[in-house]
């Protein structure tokens, strides 16, 4: 029985084949996407046209260009220029006016994401910033990995603090001491579970862990 629409790998059209399109397009293609992408300079295009489903070296700042490969037939776009700032801009601003429903565009500052949020891109990504960001937080905190989402809102992945050993998780009360939620646990040896309020939290258990950003960056230096 076929898939269902809502279930289908989406068709995509990746704008600029840099270290961080190529990687994005190949990722997505090996997810099952079908995959252009599009470049201004014809050796990437020829570096990818054997792993990518389509590839075409066009000026992305041509509306015509872009039409005859039918980018504004494509629901999802993403725009991976990063070193052009004033062609990342125009050709975001032509797939907001193809309507294409989602939109994620790459900034290199914070000030490049916010014209591209105004023009119109549905989601902009600072790969660089955001690495940085997240590896100082392993660095210099005591969690296993780090992930911050908008609205200072955070997971992370950490070690059961001493607390917590032995007992449920609605007695150990960890949510009202420390602001958090504990939202999976993963045993030595046991893939990640969800957690419950009758959960009992072991020694070595693996917690991940949800909240307000800075909440959860003082439970995990609880470990």
């Amino acid at each position: 029985m076929a898939r269902s629409d809502r279930h289908r790998s989406p068709r995509v059209a990746v704008i600029g084949l840099g270290r961080f399109g190529a990687s994005l397009a190949r990722e997505l293609v090996a997810r099952g996407s079908e995959v252009l992408g599009v470049d201004a300079d014809p050796r990437r295009v020829q570096r990818y046209a054997d792993e990518l489903t389509h590839t075409a070296a066009a000026d992305t700042t041509d509306e015509e260009a872009l039409r005859q490969l039918g980018v504004p037939e494509y629901r999802h776009a993403v725009v991976a220029i990063g070193s052009h700032l004033e062609s990342s801009i125009l050709t975001t601003a032509l797939l907001t006016d193809f309507r294409i429903p989602r939109i994620w565009a790459k900034a290199t500052s914070r000030q490049h994401g916010e014209i591209l949020q105004r023009i119109g891109a549905h989601h902009v990504v600072l790969p660089e910033h955001e690495m940085g960001e997240r590896v100082a937080h392993l660095v210099t905190g005591r969690m296993l990995d780090f992930i911050e989402f908008e609205d200072d809102y955070a997971i992370v992945k950490t070690l059961a603090p001493d607390e917590a050993i032995g007992r449920p998780l609605a007695e150990s009360g960890l949510r009202t001491k420390h602001g958090v939620t504990v939202v999976g646990i993963k045993r030595r040896g046991q893939g990640f579970t969800y957690a419950t309020q009758e959960t009992v939290i072991h020694r070595d258990d693996i917690l991940i862990v949800a909240g307000e950003t800075r909440d959860v960056e003082d439970f995990a230096d609880l470990t």
